[in-house]
């Protein structure tokens, strides 16, 4: 097989493990088939399966391996890359993650007996909750 053709091969295995994961962890699908389907599987280990984009394209680039690899050291390979190619994908639809730095604490106070609670988002300081100089908790 030649270059283009890995290539083009490689590329639509790429585009329908990212749209089948979609389609089944995403979507309601057509007359809500796959809204029902979710339902019916509750929360047992297929019902999280279809809950989780990453967990299912694994599952969805398997066969498309298939489609692309000629030998076995190629297929774990090209497995891989299909599910990891198809996470990428679907994270460029997302909304990018900010990460802000935090300010500098307040003068005269060192780094030396203070706790920082990432969940709370409060400051501990010798066993009382200061919020000075942090930034306060972003919550989903």
């Amino acid at each position: 097989m030649n270059e283009l053709g890995f290539w083009s091969q490689w590329l639509l295995a790429v585009l329908a493990t990212w749209r089948v994961t979609h389609l089944l962890a995403n979507e309601d699908g057509p007359a809500d088939l796959l809204a029902r389907l979710r339902v019916r599987l509750g929360s047992g280990f297929f019902g999280k399966l279809m809950d989780c984009f990453q967990c299912l394209s694994l599952w969805v680039a398997a066969p498309m391996a298939l489609f692309v690899s000629q030998s076995p050291l190629d297929l774990l390979l090209t497995w891989l890359a299909l599910s990891g190619a198809a996470c990428l994908l679907e994270r460029l639809g997302q909304e990018p993650v900010v990460i802000q730095p935090m300010s500098q604490p307040t003068e005269g106070r060192g780094d030396n007996g203070m706790l920082w609670s990432e969940t709370s988002g409060v400051q501990k300081h010798n066993g009382a909750d200061d919020n000075a100089g942090f930034p306060a908790a972003r919550t989903k």
